[in-house]
């Protein structure tokens, strides 16, 4: 069948192989029987001969004919193209060499299909055309259904070239696996593959007016790959939406999934989010490695004078901690790593987290459930109830939340929060903003931590460099300064994508609460003049931080100025 028929029967007319009334007796032909193939009506009817309407689309978009007939395809041809395309698509594969298939198709129309079978193929596609009739024979005599060869556990598991999806049983018994799905299925897998073999930590699904862009955030930054073709779009953010059991009938709503796969032995997360724009729903996966969570502080990137500082706010019998930062600058982790470190038989911890990120053994961990009023200020209340030493409070978001943690502080235990604030400092002002007294923030906080994740340089290709002229005068860098430190920056190679940075490592500002600026904090002062007081009794603000990792060749001067554009000195 051609896809677009009104063009190739324009076609037909400019070549005077149809006039108007046999086009007009065809498309009423086709409307009686339900069908929008008004070319295969006159093909079938004797208008065209089917040869001659191939020989035309051959001359118009340039390509080689093949005739099926007098050709054997190689058996290692078949063997490396699945039937199931084959059928699907109405394509037969006719030659291959090492990553570039040659396909015989019907209608050169079809322009999206070489994209599809690229993604699925894992290659390159070419394309002749043949006869449709010609490809249906060849269909089956080297693909007979009976014989075909497809296990049954291809039919649970999504499967890539060289990779295994497996979902967990809840997600593999949804509607949406059949057999005729299966190209959409790989499709879909393939990108979650291929995103976390390039350590994506999400994926981003973005339909736009005429494709349907895919971009993986990888070390913190995003980068486009090939998206599948716009006409996939719907069927696409169906079946994401099926993985991650979400309604796929509402489109005008936000709606929020869960999906758990193994890759190989990785236990992976998925958290799948959906989102109506204006062509269609826009749908992010962030994809959580339960394996790969740093559970230990010091390879979280901390300095030892910094790392003996935080091992002592960890230890305090009672308070508040509170990590600041965006989303995604590695707060949970950080809390994960300082929970996991203090975590002995003689401790009770309980935490409460909206979603749970990762399982932390001996931990009592509670997730958040809004439709059953389980708030972090409910669930927080309960858990004061359990006895616990320390508390871990996903995120402080209201004034109740932030009450009760003070008065959990204040009754002898100890409070680990995030806070979302740009500063160390900042965390103090927002909790006054929120309603809570000053003076019982003075009281209950022991410090703040503010974070950010630089990205690290590629050791493969790391060379010297020369700072230019506008990151000297934005960072302030001294002749004298520069004559006595080198900087380094990555070239761009194969092990990083050509991007020069391969991982990433946190920076620190960390605001130890003394006595002094406890007093500051009971009388009301800005957060501007909390940072002043601490920035002239010793604390390294983030930039300070990120400047010397970028003198110990860890990260370039560039991503020193990118990440921490807002860090006044």
């Amino acid at each position: 069948m051609i896809k677009d028929s009104e063009f190739v029967i324009k076609l037909l007319r400019e070549y005077g192989m149809v006039d108007a009334t046999q086009v007009y007796a065809a498309r009423t032909a086709a409307m009686d029987s339900g069908s929008d193939d008004i070319v295969g009506e006159l093909v079938k009817n004797g208008v065209i001969d089917q040869e001659e309407l191939v020989n035309m689309l051959a001359q118009q978009y340039g390509m080689e004919v093949m005739d099926l007939r007098e050709y054997d395809i190689p058996d290692e041809v078949i063997r490396n193209f699945r039937g199931d395309y084959a059928r699907y698509y109405n394509v037969i594969p006719v030659a291959m060499d090492d990553q570039l298939f040659t396909i015989a198709m019907g209608d050169p129309t079809n322009v999206e299909l070489l994209d599809t079978l690229r993604y699925l193929l894992g290659g390159d596609v070419d394309a002749v055309i043949a006869p449709e009739d010609q490809i249906a024979a060849a269909i089956a005599k080297y693909y007979p259904e009976e014989n075909e060869d497809v296990s049954s556990s291809d039919k649970d598991v999504d499967i890539s070239v060289t990779d295994e999806l497996v979902f967990d049983k809840e997600s593999s018994s949804d509607p949406g696996r059949e057999d005729d799905d299966t190209p959409l299925i790989r499709l879909v897998s393939k990108l979650i593959i291929d995103a976390y073999k390039m350590r994506a930590s999400d994926i981003h699904f973005e339909p736009q007016e005429k494709r349907y862009r895919v971009r993986y955030r990888i070390d913190g930054a995003l980068r486009e790959v090939d998206g599948p073709p716009k006409y996939m779009q719907a069927n696409f953010t169906s079946r994401i939406k099926i993985m991650s059991h979400m309604d796929i009938t509402e489109k005008r709503i936000p709606q929020d999934g869960r999906i758990q796969i193994s890759v190989g032995d990785k236990e992976l997360d998925l958290r799948v989010s959906s989102i109506p724009t204006v062509f269609g729903e826009s749908i992010v996966m962030r994809i959580l490695d339960k394996s790969s969570i740093q559970l230990d502080i010091p390879r979280l990137g901390f300095y030892a004078d910094d790392l003996e500082l935080v091992t002592k706010i960890i230890n305090y019998p009672d308070g508040i901690f509170l990590v600041t930062g965006p989303t995604g600058s590695g707060k949970t982790t950080s809390l994960y790593a300082f929970l996991n470190t203090i975590n002995t038989t003689a401790r009770k911890l309980i935490t409460v987290e909206d979603p749970i990120e990762y399982q932390l053994p001996g931990v009592n961990q509670v997730q958040v459930d809004r439709y059953v009023d389980m708030t972090f200020a409910a669930a927080l209340r309960s858990m004061l109830r359990q006895a616990p030493n320390i508390i871990m409070v996903g995120e402080i978001r209201d004034l109740e939340t932030a009450e009760i943690a003070i008065n959990a502080a204040l009754t002898g235990h100890l409070v680990f929060s995030t806070l979302h604030t740009n500063d160390a400092p900042g965390a103090v002002t927002r909790l006054v903003d929120m309603g809570v007294k000053p003076f019982l923030v003075a009281t209950a906080l022991r410090a703040a931590m503010a974070q950010r994740l630089l990205r690290r340089v590629c050791k493969e290709c790391a060379a010297p460099y020369t700072p230019s002229a506008a990151e000297k005068r934005i960072l302030g860098l001294s002749d004298e300064y520069l004559a006595n430190h080198q900087f380094v920056k990555g070239k761009g190679c194969r092990h990083c994508g050509f991007t020069g940075y391969r991982g990433r490592v946190g920076i620190y500002e960390i605001f130890l609460i003394t006595e002094e600026i406890a007093r500051l904090i009971f009388a009301n002062e800005t957060s501007g003049t909390l940072r002043s007081f601490a920035r002239k009794n010793g604390m390294r603000s983030l930039r300070d931080d990120a400047l010397r990792k970028a003198e110990a060749g860890i990260s370039t001067l560039e991503e020193v100025i990118f990440v921490t554009l807002r860090d006044e000195n």
